[in-house]
């Protein structure tokens, strides 16, 4: 009997090993290197690559010939917009999210929708056929289009797919599928790459659309090895707590459009419904004005989007305040927090520290800084702001307030929902006064503080 070949892998970056190590030398995370088992096809000479392409050819970049390759809409502007217009022929989209987010109810939505104009086949490897007819009838899907596959082994998938030529093909899950010549179990790190690799190939081959749905671990992040993402062309994860019936959906990677490009949906009996006016939702405020609350703008992909931040400082009964962020990087609120008392004269380190972004929004970008600086010191000096201001700026560790991009994009987005009174970095003021708005340009920390 042949000796059963292995190699070690890092799940991170899928770099190869001869042996076990306890650090990865490529990526430099620890106690990522795994033992998987070797199958034929892993080292096979003739293996042709996840793109497809000739690999023995050798082309001037200006003989190569352009292909017009039109996008095709995927029947919502919310999904449109986070994939860069719509769908690209050949290319391959990887949708991850939490348990119960609802991303299946979304592709099958997209797929019914879809199937009306094209042939789109729906490969399920988690439910049964019943399963998946049992939620589309109780959405009321439209099903006299839709193919339907249940498999798991991706060498029966292709041979499906060239039999019926689909135009969009989705895969659900990656974690489920197996190549049956890889000894593994389904789910480990060398069946997801073989796996993802052969549908890629063919997605690439055929010019169909691909979309695999992916598992993500418990942190969050998509599960299986980093070289998944490396392989597909567009990453996007969907969004979104239990006890929220919205869910955002984000762009991570995206070879054809823009990143961090987001959309948002509100999950209904009749499933997931596009939210056209965001802002709408995220600034639903009660009625009576409270201290610590600030609204500021922020720029999601290619538009602006009005989110509220809540601060609250109390005193603590520790020998350690708490500094608890949620939708903020908590990092960075300790650095806030330290410009705060040496360049506003405000002490709040023996205070805990709470901060909140409404809504379930999570905000990357620096341009909340001088909102969250202000929500603090409301809240520690009991005093609202009012409900028509809007605030923004990134704080320096000098104090000094610096611009942000697309400052005149979401000062007009502010303006068209009422708020009247804006406070923003010199470098943003507006050339041109805006209608209904009263702009105070700042340079300094202090500035902002007394302009409040």
């Amino acid at each position: 009997m042949a000796k059963q070949k292995t190699a070690f892998v890092c799940t991170e970056c899928g770099a190869d090993f001869a042996k076990w190590q306890g650090q990865c030398a490529e990526c430099g995370q620890w106690n990522t290197v795994k033992e998987v088992r070797l199958g034929s096809s892993s080292r096979q000479a003739d293996f042709k690559g996840y793109a497809g392409g000739d690999q023995s050819s050798i082309s001037v970049l200006s003989d190569i010939k352009l292909e017009e390759m039109p996008r095709f809409s995927s029947g919502m502007e919310e999904f449109d917009r986070v994939l860069g217009g719509g769908f690209v022929p050949g290319s391959v989209v990887l949708i991850g999210g939490h348990p119960g987010a609802g991303k299946s109810t979304l592709l099958l939505q997209t797929l019914c929708q879809l199937a009306k104009q094209q042939l789109a086949l729906y490969v399920t490897g988690e439910e049964s056929l019943q399963q998946v007819a049992m939620r589309a009838q109780r959405l009321g899907l439209p099903t006299d289009k839709l193919q339907m596959m249940s498999a798991t082994d991706v060498d029966a998938i292709v041979t499906g797919a060239q039999r019926v030529v689909p135009k969009v093909m989705v895969v659900d899950s990656i974690q489920v599928m197996h190549h049956g010549e890889i000894q593994s179990a389904p789910g480990s790190v060398s069946q997801v790459r073989e796996c993802a690799a052969v549908l890629t190939r063919y997605a690439k081959q055929s010019g169909t659309v691909l979309i695999l749905v992916g598992h993500v671990t418990k942190e969050g992040s998509l599960a299986g090895p980093k070289v998944l993402e490396h392989m597909i062309d567009c990453s996007i994860m969907l969004e979104g707590s239990h006890d929220s019936r919205f869910r955002t959906l984000r762009s991570h990677k995206n070879r054809f459009g823009a990143v961090n490009e987001l959309g948002v949906f509100g999950m209904t009996e009749q499933g997931l419904k596009e939210v056209t006016n965001p802002s709408a939702i995220f600034l639903q405020r009660a009625d009576e004005i409270s201290a610590g609350s600030v609204v500021m703008v922020v720029w999601e992909g290619t538009r602006p989007l009005l989110v509220e931040i809540q601060a609250l400082v109390d005193s603590s009964s520790l020998g350690n305040p708490r500094r608890i962020a949620v939708g903020l990087d908590q990092n960075r609120l300790a650095m806030l927090l330290a410009v705060l008392h040496r360049h506003g004269g405000i002490m709040i380190g023996d205070q805990d520290v709470f901060v909140n972004v409404v809504g379930g929004v999570k905000i990357i970008e620096t341009s909340a800084d001088l909102a969250l600086l202000l929500a603090l010191v409301s809240s520690f000096r009991d005093q609202a702001l009012p409900r028509d201001l809007v605030v923004l700026g990134e704080v320096g560790l000098a104090g000094e307030i610096r611009p942000v991009p697309s400052g005149q994009e979401r000062l007009r987005e502010a303006a068209k929902h009422g708020f009247k009174k804006a406070i923003v970095p010199v470098a943003n003021a507006p050339r041109e006064s805006i209608p209904g708005m009263e702009v105070v340009a700042i340079r300094k920390l202090d500035e902002a503080l007394e302009a409040i």
